[in-house]
């Protein structure tokens, strides 16, 4: 079987790398916007279903499209990637001192049949000052990732008291759950 993972995030790259499982990457050019009435995990399993959409009529027989997307969910709000420092600044703003969750919905197409999971982490921030929050955004420009940081990556080290859940879901992709679902 040849795996495809159609993602650009250098990090999904990554973390499917070390599954030790042979994969291909491609770039999937899909309409990311979401009806408005959906909330929490069904955004994700949302967007990633449209993404498989996007390349399955490209797959051959026996090749299996793995299609992710992650965001991060907060007192009933959605926070997808920042549009800039001021919006970054703002959505750490909001996590400060909260729980929040993260979601990452994965799609599975094989054989025309498309299967679809979401995960789900609680992620704990401390209580961040400013100062912290300006540093981390103008040293690390988490502006390509949901929720506007990176868990691994120093805001992680400083600011995350406890993960309930997958580290990996945080990352962006649940490669524990994506491992059982290739072994199945």
């Amino acid at each position: 079987m040849r795996v495809i993972l159609g993602s650009q995030s250098p990090r999904r790259r990554e973390l499917m790398a070390g599954l030790d499982i042979p994969f291909e990457s491609v770039v999937i050019d899909a309409d990311e916007s979401y009806p408005t009435d959906l909330q929490g995990g069904d955004i994700p399993a949302y967007i990633s279903r449209a993404k498989a959409h996007a390349y399955a009529h490209l797959l051959k027989e026996n090749e299996l499209l793995i299609t992710a997307d992650t965001i991060v969910w907060c007192n009933g709000m959605m926070l997808g990637k920042p549009h800039d420092e001021a919006d970054a600044c703002r959505m750490l703003g909001l996590l400060s001192g909260r729980t929040h969750q993260v979601y990452t919905g994965v799609t599975f197409t094989f054989n025309q049949q498309m299967e679809t999971i979401v995960d789900r982490t609680d992620v704990t921030f401390r209580t961040l000052s400013d100062e912290e929050i300006q540093h981390y955004v103008k040293q690390y420009k988490p502006l390509d990732k949901a929720g506007a940081y990176g868990v691994q990556e120093w805001i992680g080290y400083v600011g995350v008291e406890s993960i309930h859940g997958s580290y990996f879901n945080v990352m962006g992709l649940p490669v524990e759950r994506v491992y059982q679902y290739l072994v199945k």
